[in-house]
């Protein structure tokens, strides 16, 4: 049972002092810590970003935050962008599966092995790149973008 305290109780509670921290010159008049809790400065990273793509062949790579997958794009996902059979085979034997809503081919990334799909997604896409390049007879020392560094 709760008993409530009365102005003649004695309170074993001190009092400390407790110094405010300097407002910052961005922040305005009055906008402390308390205030900007759970307000986010808006980044502007899209999501999915690209990570690689070779435009002359037709291939991205694409990694979503949001639904936690990489995918591989061929142009822009039509019927006469479909890869070779022997490139589909590749994709499926690495797990990607086919997304037909969103034209891509995609595989999951989340828990402890994150990392590791992503260095196997990019590993994948300059295979299948290159594959893609000598199927359309396009010369080796031809680049449209940077590879990526990895």
């Amino acid at each position: 049972m709760s008993r409530k305290r009365t102005s003649n109780d004695n309170s074993t509670e001190t009092t400390s002092a407790v110094a405010e921290p300097p407002i910052a010159e961005s922040e305005p008049e009055g906008a402390g810590f308390a205030e900007r809790v759970g307000q986010r400065k808006s980044g502007s990273t899209p999501d999915p970003f690209g990570i690689a793509a070779d435009y002359l062949a037709g291939v991205r790579l694409f990694e979503s935050k949001q639904d936690r997958q990489v995918a591989i794009k061929f142009g822009e996902g039509r019927a006469e962008d479909k890869p070779s059979q022997a490139v589909i085979d590749k994709l499926k034997e690495a797990g990607y599966r086919w997304n037909p809503a969103d034209r891509i081919w995609a595989h999951h990334v989340g828990g402890e092995s994150a990392r590791s799909t992503r260095i196997e997604a990019e590993r994948l896409y300059q295979e299948v790149r290159q594959m893609i390049r000598q199927e359309k007879g396009i010369e080796k020392g031809v680049e449209t973008a940077p590879d990526v560094p990895f």
